[in-house]
């Protein structure tokens, strides 16, 4: 952690207790006597401005495929008009495009939370081994016949905790140490894959096909039924979300700091790395392990909105278009070949890995 964001993180907490208000933000109250909150006006702005790119992102996805469908189609078939286009676009692109949208979303706050913690934008999901204790469990039951879509986002939960308790009892060493954090999640992360492949070579050739694809990431035959678990679980864990929102700001403090202000570090850290391993272990289920989504996601979102903390609202909005404009350039590039979104965000998140390790190593460990 920078000096410049603990410094961020300790005037943002003097002005919630009233004493200064940091540059760029503003206070808003919920009526006269209500609670106040701040408000980082560069974080409104972008966050308003991915939103609109992410709905352009989305008619785009609705409108090109195999056949081009006009915008003004695609209107009439999102407000329940009439259309010869009902098939293509309200059956079959509709659905794909909504569990997209829900996985990057999901992604994009999961990284977020867990590079918090960590205090390292190394930290995400599929660096550290949750992504791959999701995916472990889930080829595994795959290979033992479990093929229903409703039940293997649960059994991808149950990996990518396992997966994080192991990671977090290794590392835990008095305190959370950043790098031995991920060293130690990037060892089992290795591990686990390999379980995955062993499990593949002991199943029916069919169902590790089946597997083989699961595990590159991808969109393609994903519908309603894929999309409603994690829906549900996005709607469920709403308000943790915001509960997150504001806790993240303490977690960002020094340890000396939180403590004086009477933070229950530990406890807070636990939550916030719970959540982000129970959105990404989900969104893992219903779409595979989609490299680099969450490590991409909340590093450009933090660099976009130039705040200390890593903002979760923009986290989200652009893990969501980045799984959205993956899928559709993956279905597009080669027609009618169609690529799976894990290949399109491993090709640009893989050098931005290489990247931010070589950025770390010169500037001391600072990324």
């Amino acid at each position: 952690m920078t000096g410049t964001a603990t410094t961020g993180a300790a005037r943002a907490a003097a002005a919630r207790a009233g004493t200064v208000r940091p540059a760029g933000y503003t206070v808003v109250r919920a009526g006269r006597r209500g609670a106040s909150f701040l408000v980082h006006r560069r974080s409104v702005v972008v966050a308003a401005v991915l939103a609109v790119l992410l709905a352009a992102a989305s008619v785009a996805s609705l409108c090109w495929g195999e056949r081009f469908v006009a915008p003004a189609e695609v209107v009439k078939v999102l407000l329940g008009q009439e259309s010869p286009a009902e098939l293509v676009v309200g059956t079959l692109r509709l659905p794909r495009l909504v569990v997209g949208l829900l996985v990057g979303t999901a992604f994009g706050v999961a990284g977020a939370l867990i590079q918090t913690v960590a205090r390292n934008p190394l930290a995400s999901p599929d660096i550290i081994g949750i992504s791959q204790g999701a995916g472990a469990l889930t080829v595994g039951a795959l290979t033992f016949g479990v093929t229903s879509w409703t039940v293997l986002p649960y059994l991808s939960v149950a990996g990518g905790l396992a997966a994080a308790a192991l990671v977090y009892v290794f590392a835990w060493r008095g305190g959370l140490h950043a790098a031995r954090f991920v060293l130690i999640g990037i060892g089992v992360a290795i591990a686990l894959r390999s379980l995955m492949t062993l499990f593949m070579t002991k199943g029916d050739y069919l169902v590790a096909q089946q597997a083989q694809i699961w595990m590159t990431g991808s969109l393609n035959g994903r519908g309603w039924d894929e999309a409603g678990p994690l829906a549900l679980t996005l709607a469920v864990l709403a308000p943790a979300v915001l509960w997150a929102a504001r806790a993240q700001r303490s977690v960002s403090l020094d340890d000396a700091t939180a403590t004086a202000l009477g933070v229950p570090l530990g406890r807070v850290r636990l939550g916030l790395v719970f959540l982000g391993v129970v959105l990404a272990s989900v969104a893992t289920g219903v779409a595979g392990p989609v490299d680099f989504v969450a490590l991409l996601a909340p590093q450009i979102a933090r660099r976009m909105t130039r705040t200390a903390q890593i903002p979760l609202l923009a986290s989200a909005l652009t893990g969501a278009a980045v799984v959205v404009l993956a899928d559709l350039l993956g279905r597009r590039l080669l027609a009618p070949v169609e690529l799976p979104v894990g290949v399109l965000t491993a090709a640009v998140g893989a050098p931005y890995l290489i990247w931010l390790i070589v950025r770390s190593r010169t500037s001391g460990g600072r990324a």
